[in-house]
């Protein structure tokens, strides 16, 4: 507001700093006067000073008058100190509201565009003294950074720049350079990359420019199809892990884990591993397959295997070789009843009593596969565990398959009571 006034004093000579005026004039119900009589004429507004162009930067703007705005930005490489836009202000002296922003070359700093530069402190002056600066260039996972270097000149020996393959002091150095010989151009196969420059006490030199521009990594290779097992994760660049499951009956050798490694030709940290049917072992499952070593393939392996199959105490095993295509001659498989070669045997099974069903009276029961004949051949003996009961109307130990013994001997009990229940525990 310029001014308000009443009575009968003449009020003093106005300017106005804008190209707009705005006049309201208020009258009661009361007292009439003669009012008043004002003139006006136009008169040149002042602008602001032109803003200077900060060094390494650009102006956006090329009015100067009130509430006009300035914009600025810096060349690539170079940070604004100060404000990026600045406004001419209203008044007897025309000013902007802040000063004209500076373009400088930071000591490090974190850089995440796919492209830009990285400067030495002062350049294209001289770098200050006793510096230590570093820079992350942090890129998506899955792409790396092209570097090449369009100037250079520091101390040799003395100042330098040194440039890691990953975020941290113990990442793999790509390179150490000092002196006045413009670096060969360096491909990272890290998303991440630092960048590290060091100058001591004594001569200063221009430094460096450096651009860098990203570049997409390669993929591990894709470990599926993966035979007889199941490949869980979310992807194949660096640094992201899959894993490894085998079907039942197969047993996993190699690591469960593999991680994309770093590198211009991805690969994974180990070689992929395999699920193969072991030739013997020790089976705690409550139902499963024991298969013949190589399967699907024909065993070729000459020498005996041995399986353990062990349930909770209480529950017997039943056991139907669903399939068995043995060499009738010299081949065959023996299973006892019970944890060792001295239990009682169940049978020794060749290739013509395939199908066959057989039950065991304890929680253990042994198989051995023995083989003499040349050629090869295939095996599947399918297992569970089974409720033992003793049938007191036919005399005879009984089995049914289970899940959860207690409760389904619960229900035997209720629906067939002829049936005197009897845990072996052997």
């Amino acid at each position: 507001m310029l001014g308000s006034f009443s009575g009968t004093t003449v009020p003093a000579l106005l300017n106005s700093t804008s190209n707009q005026l705005y006049l309201h004039f208020y009258s009661d119900i009361s007292v009439s006067a003669a009012g008043f009589h004002l003139e006006y004429k136009t008169v040149g507004l002042s602008s602001c000073p032109e803003p200077a162009v900060p060094s390494n930067g650009v102006k956006t703007g090329e009015r100067y008058l009130v509430n006009d705005v300035v914009s600025f930005q810096c060349e690539p490489g170079y940070a604004l100190q100060g404000h990026a836009h600045i406004s001419c202000m209203p008044g007897t002296v025309r000013r902007w509201n802040y000063p004209p922003p500076l373009c400088i070359a930071q000591c490090g700093g974190t850089v995440e565009e796919m492209e830009g530069v990285i400067l030495s402190p002062g350049f294209p002056g001289n770098y200050p003294s006793n510096m230590d600066c570093s820079w992350k260039i942090a890129l998506p996972v899955g792409f790396g950074a092209h570097i090449q270097f369009l100037n250079f000149s520091t101390e040799p020996n003395h100042d330098y720049i040194e440039i890691r393959n990953g975020p941290y002091e113990t990442s793999r150095m790509m390179g150490r350079f000092s002196g006045s010989e413009l670096p060969s151009s360096l491909l990272s196969t890290s998303h991440e990359t630092t960048v590290y420059f060091h100058s001591d006490h004594s001569q200063n030199r221009p430094g460096f420019k450096l651009e860098y521009q990203a570049y997409e990594l390669q993929e591990c290779p894709d470990p599926e199809p993966f035979a007889n097992g199941i490949v869980r994760g979310a992807g194949y660049n660096v640094g992201q892990s899959v894993t490894f499951e085998c079907l039942p009956g197969y047993q996993l050798t190699g690591h469960p884990v593999l991680t994309c490694q770093h590198g211009t030709n991805r690969n994974w940290d180990h070689p992929l591993p395999k699920c193969e049917v072991p030739c013997g072992g020790n089976i705690t499952s409550s139902n499963g397959t024991v298969y013949s070593p190589g399967f699907p393939s024909p065993y070729s392996s000459s020498q005996d295997c041995v399986w353990l199959i062990t349930v909770p105490i209480g529950h017997g095993i039943r056991l139907n070789l669903s399939l068995l295509q043995t060499e009738p001659s010299g081949d065959f498989i023996t299973i006892w009843d019970g944890p060792q070669q001295t239990a009682p045997r169940l049978g020794v099974f060749t290739r013509s009593m395939a199908k066959k069903t057989v039950h065991s009276s304890s929680n253990q029961v042994l198989l051995k596969f023995h083989r003499d004949a040349a050629t090869g051949g295939i095996f599947a003996i399918a297992f569970s565990d089974h409720c033992r009961y003793f049938n007191q109307k036919s005399g005879k130990l009984d089995f049914t398959p289970s899940s959860t013994l207690g409760q389904l001997c619960e229900t035997l009990h209720r629906s067939l009571p002829h049936l005197r229940l009897q845990f072996l525990h052997l």
